[in-house]
């Protein structure tokens, strides 16, 4: 397969999964703004929204100060901050559009109607009249260009590709939203928390968990309360929980494998070393050296991992 083709594959799944993210994050602070918590509290979570996707300064440049409102409009319509809904449905379709002829006419379809869907939701102004609806269209449109990739699309190289773009971007994300969150609810990390903080937390994890829907998965493992350590547990560790690290991870390496045509691949290397570390490591340990510290690293090295798959397999960045 040309490079060049295998890019546009690679970041069209990319785009697509990283618009579904954010929906999923948007969704869970939206909701979570509905509860009764004090201004300070709220304000608090959408700026830990911007922090995640690393867009705080972008933000403040063009709105200044953080509120709900102009947080949702950055994130989803704005077209000047290329990590928005509609920029990430965009930049999918145009990388689809570039390489049609390597796709079926139901992926090209989806992906384009999802592209012409949208911008009229924005214009018609669906969104601002039910966002979580918005939200979970946007949801659904991802699960469609999956579903759609998977059940037409020839099982060779270029299925592998995509399939690589769509577990990076997932693994980047599931890291980002459990260090953000994890640092904005502690009570249950240090000492006995009042009745009401443990309300509050007990809605903090459960709203985390219905972002990556985890929330019935969660009740199936461990039939017990919701609690902090056993949240990031599931969301790194279990490899049988689909939008996990050590999930992500193994669908990364396993489509590594299919696409390298050196065993000896340094790619696959690292991929491997970081799957193993997920695959043998313990939360208890994670959480004793440090979660923060853990989860930087690990975005560290899957940004890295991006950066050789690109290298190793795709159009050269430079």
């Amino acid at each position: 397969m040309l490079s060049r083709t295998a890019d546009h594959l690679f970041w069209m799944s990319r785009y697509t999964e990283r618009a579904e993210n954010t929906a999923r994050m948007l969704d869970v602070n939206y909701q979570t703004s509905l509860l009764p918590q004090s201004e300070a509290v709220a304000q608090m979570g959408w700026q830990g929204l911007l922090s995640i996707s690393e867009l705080t300064t972008a933000y403040t440049k063009e709105y200044g100060s953080v509120n709900a409102r102009d947080v949702m409009d950055f994130m989803v319509k704005d077209e000047s901050n290329p990590s928005s809904i509609v920029s990430c449905l965009g930049a999918a379709r145009e990388n689809a559009r570039a390489v049609r002829g390597a796709l079926t006419t139901e992926v090209w379809e989806t992906q384009n109607q999802t592209w012409l869907e949208v911008k009229r939701m924005i214009k018609t102004g669906e969104f601002e009249s039910d966002p979580s609806q918005f939200f979970e269209w946007v949801k659904f449109r991802s699960h469609l260009s999956r579903g759609v990739t998977v059940g037409t699309m020839l099982m060779d190289e270029a299925l592998h590709f995509m399939r690589l773009g769509t577990f990076l971007e997932r693994a980047d994300n599931t890291a980002r939203l459990v260090d953000v969150k994890f640092h904005a609810v502690q009570s249950d990390f240090y000492g006995a928390a009042s009745e009401r903080d443990q309300e509050y937390d007990f809605y903090h994890w459960s709203a985390i968990l219905r972002s990556v829907s985890a929330f019935e998965v969660y009740r199936k493992v461990y039939r017990d309360v919701i609690r902090p350590e056993r949240v990031a547990e599931l969301l790194m560790l279990k490899s049988d929980m689909p939008r996990s690290l050590h999930a992500s991870l193994n669908e990364v390496v396993n489509n590594l494998a299919l696409v390298a045509s050196n065993i000896d691949s340094e790619t696959l290397r690292r991929a491997g070393k970081l799957r193993a570390e997920l695959k043998y490591g313990r939360i208890d340990e994670i959480l004793a050296t440090g979660l923060h510290a853990y989860l930087t690293q690990f975005l560290d090295r899957v940004n890295d991992l991006g950066a050789h798959v690109s290298r190793e397999f795709l159009v050269s960045a430079d």
